[in-house]
């Protein structure tokens, strides 16, 4: 598969038109509609839905569009990486990690790389401990900060100087905001609502001392916003880490940590036998210093 064409793929997929694309791309509509065809040929398979007004994906498209983006996502970060001055460190960064009070030391170290190396761009991603080590294994990320427990056989790390605090996240008025830690009898016939990380989820049923089958789990969630509107409606208590959503004085949340006090140190992790760009050997470097 031609990268170019790949690029003209995806341009017809955010469109959802050939005409549009064609004008986006400055290409004619009958090139553009030659080349999807062709790609079409190549895979052996059909990858639009043609219809009066607009084009949809099948289900094969679909699975193309997730895979050529983060191709030429990572032919564009190598392609950055190299075009650069050598006179000056510049390139650009990609760092993914969870959602944690710890990427303040992420960000502060950061700044700093910046204030230094003005000509370096950053780009951080947000997901859970999966989703980091499957973009760190494909390429597409230079560094992830991942909560423990994890799997850091495959990679290099630093521990980081935080701990995340993990506990209940719940409405003011729920009877058991008036207590001031929670224990497994507290929660065991709650409606949960927890980290859909395989890792999170084991930490939680061993704190319970059950199967996760075994709880009354209503829903799960990877980034924890989205799961606190759930919790603002009522649907259940989401089991998390401190200092992520908001339980000041107007919110209509609050937090309470768990006793068993459970506890969970923080990573960076990367790839071993990284070949790192001049940006990324900056920033590890000043996080080194840093620690």
């Amino acid at each position: 598969m031609d990268i170019r064409v790949l690029r003209y793929f995806i341009a017809v997929a955010n469109q959802e038109s050939i005409s549009g694309a064609a004008d986006y791309l400055h290409l004619s509509q009958p090139t553009l509609s030659r080349q999807i065809s062709d790609l079409e040929k190549e895979l052996g398979t059909t990858l639009f839905i043609r219809g009066n007004r607009r084009i949809s994906l099948t289900e094969e498209g679909m699975y193309l569009l997730e895979k050529a983006k983060e191709i030429v996502d990572l032919v564009d970060k190598t392609a950055s990486n190299f075009n650069q001055p050598e006179e000056i460190i510049s390139g650009e960064i990609y760092i993914g990690g969870g959602e944690t009070e710890a990427m303040t030391i992420i960000a502060k170290t950061l700044k700093e790389v910046l204030t230094v190396c003005p000509e370096i761009k950053f780009h951080t991603y947000s997901g859970n401990a999966d989703d980091i080590t499957a973009k760190l294994d494909s390429g597409l990320l230079d560094f992830g900060i991942v909560i423990e427990p994890a799997d850091k056989q495959k990679y290099n790390f630093i521990q980081l100087p935080a701990i995340d605090t993990w506990g209940v996240l719940m409405r003011k008025d729920s009877p058991l905001a008036d207590k001031p830690i929670l224990e497994p009898k507290d929660l065991i016939d709650k409606p949960l609502i927890i980290s859909r990380q395989t890792a999170g989820s084991n930490e939680i049923a061993g704190w319970f001392g059950k199967d996760i089958e075994d709880l009354p789990i209503v829903g799960t969630y990877n980034l924890l916003y989205n799961a606190s509107l759930m919790v603002k409606e009522n649907i259940g208590f989401a089991m998390c880490i401190d200092k992520l959503i908001d339980t000041s004085k107007d919110s209509e949340l609050c937090f309470r940590p768990l006793s068993p006090k459970l506890e969970a140190g923080l990573n960076i992790i990367w790839k071993k036998h990284q070949p790192f760009s001049r940006a990324a050997n900056k920033f590890l470097n000043q996080l080194r210093n840093n620690l």
